[in-house]
């Protein structure tokens, strides 16, 4: 669906990614054609987590709308990063994370930006991750 014109794209269908977590249809290969970039919502509820995996050969960058997201990210998701509402959060191309709402009360929202413009084709599960201590509680 390659395309020369300018396109809105209004986010009102969603579905659940394989990272377990809810996203809203935004700009991809799938709904404007796009050939190198993925940009949608996403909605982390209260509480709720991601599961484990990456995104090989493509680089994300997350813009945080509402709420407070820790990432746990590296080979063992032994590192983290605390991110809010108005922060950018970089992540490079092969590199496993997981994030987690760290509200029991209110959503996180954020923007997710990718090199890949399939939704989900470079997301690799990584499901060895998912149950380290420092990463679980429920998964969404």
């Amino acid at each position: 669906m390659a395309t020369d014109k300018v396109v809105v794209v209004t986010p009102t269908m969603s579905y659940e990614g394989k990272q377990a977590l809810e996203y809203f249809v935004g700009v991809s290969a799938e709904t404007v054609g796009s050939k190198g970039l993925c940009a949608q919502l996403v909605v982390i509820p209260p509480g709720g987590r991601a599961a484990a995996h990456l995104h090989e050969r493509h680089e994300s960058a997350v813009y945080v709308i509402e709420g407070e997201v820790v990432t746990w990210f590296g080979p063992a998701l032994s590192e983290r990063v605390q991110s809010r509402a108005g922060d950018f959060v970089y992540i490079p191309a092969g590199v496993p994370h997981l994030p987690v709402n760290i509200s029991e009360t209110e959503p996180a929202v954020a923007l997710v930006a990718r090199t890949d413009p399939n939704e989900q084709e470079s997301v690799v599960l990584l499901p060895e991750l998912d149950e380290l201590v420092h990463s679980s509680g429920p998964l969404t």
